[in-house]
């Protein structure tokens, strides 16, 4: 296994179109390919397009996966655990790759959501607001972020975004998304939520009244994020 390769995080605003935004299917390639090599670092980048994506667990003919194809919403599968995901234009993708013996990975690394993903709580906290890794509600059984797996990104009492994970023997794919904005309809018709307690309990930047630019967004997390992963941002 490569040795993992630490120093000052690389600015990505240095390199040639940095932000391209990406579908979550090449996302989700880009990081099988990283796992792969143990390309170790942060990677985050905007998402294009409309895709519902699902973890390794979950069944190709789930009930959401069959009103997303009905609707002509591309799919896509993860390697990482959970269950459905909506992602829209704008949304923010970011990952960590590690190796085990980082000491935010630990051996309790099915805990670690909240020191993996920091960098993300400072970043909040630095826009103003109130940032926090938390217990998944448990609201839901087939959309990721209502579910009762694993914590969630919350900002007050409100959920932003979430994390999922893909561990070897030797690394840890810690991957993870923050919403830009909530559709409602698309949440219904795809994951059959319509009752006003699960869906008040998501959020997006736009909801925050969070109004740059997702590309800017994504540089300030990278860096933020590199703080406790130096190393290449890519």
């Amino acid at each position: 296994m490569p040795e993992p390769t630490y120093g000052r995080a690389t600015d990505p605003s240095t390199r040639a179109d940095p932000r391209a935004p990406v579908t979550p299917a090449e996302e989700f390639r880009e990081d099988q390919r990283r796992l792969g090599v143990s390309e170790w670092g942060v990677r985050v980048r905007v998402l294009r397009g409309v895709t519902v994506s699902y973890g390794i667990g979950e069944r190709p003919g789930a009930g959401y996966l069959r009103r997303a194809e009905h609707e002509g919403i591309p799919v896509a599968r993860r390697t990482t655990g959970g269950t459905g995901v909506l992602h829209l234009e704008g949304d923010i993708a970011w990952s960590v790759l590690a190796p085990r013996t980082h000491p935010a990975v630990g051996k309790d690394f099915v805990r670690a959501y909240g020191r993996i993903g920091a960098g993300l709580v400072r970043w909040l906290g630095a826009r103003g607001l109130p940032g926090e890794w938390r217990p998944a509600p448990g609201l839901d059984t087939d959309y990721c972020v209502l579910s009762g797996r694993g914590e969630v990104l919350t900002a007050g009492a409100k959920v932003l975004g979430g994390a999922a994970q893909h561990l070897t023997r030797s690394a840890l794919l810690h991957q993870g998304m923050i919403a830009r904005r909530v559709d409602p309809e698309r949440l219904r018709r795809v994951f059959a939520i319509d009752d006003a307690v699960r869906l008040e309990r998501l959020t997006g930047l736009d909801e925050l009244g969070v109004r740059d630019s997702s590309a800017e967004l994504a540089r300030e997390i990278a860096l933020e994020l590199a703080r406790d992963f130096p190393g290449p941002i890519s």
